[in-house]
């Protein structure tokens, strides 16, 4: 395998742990606070107060996935979180328009306006931890 494939697929795998650090811990923990009956039966309308708790770890790991894929780029680390937070994006969008009046808009729309800019700064906290 010639150095260029090697390194495409360690972008890939870059911005595909920044997914799945965005995505397997948010499914987990809704699981667990459905399960506990913290959040409402699946279907059900969640208050208000639920989805501010649903954003906020939801940001947490938006930051976290961003440092992570900027940990493992192979090189410019800023373009793989961009990256990351475009397909991040694409994902909230398609989310906001599946769930319909299912919750709040700000909630969908807050997690399509977030994605880029924590992504970003995941990337960024890197960078400066590196000096």
């Amino acid at each position: 395998m010639n150095t260029k494939t090697k390194s495409i697929l360690k972008s890939i795998g870059a911005v595909f742990t920044g997914i799945l650090i965005n995505v397997i811990p948010a499914l987990a923990i809704d699981a667990v606070l459905h399960i506990t009956n913290c959040y409402p039966p699946m279907g059900e309308r969640m208050s208000d107060s639920l989805f501010i708790l649903a954003i906020s770890y939801r940001l947490a790991l938006a930051i976290l996935g961003g440092f992570f894929t900027a940990k493992l780029s192979p090189h410019s680390p800023i373009g793989h979180v961009i990256t990351l937070g475009v397909i991040g994006t694409i994902a909230s969008t398609l989310g906001h328009i599946q769930m319909g009046d299912q919750g709040p808009a700000w909630y969908s729309i807050g997690l399509i306006v977030i994605s880029i800019p924590l992504s970003w700064l995941g990337g960024i906290i890197l960078l400066k931890r590196k000096g």
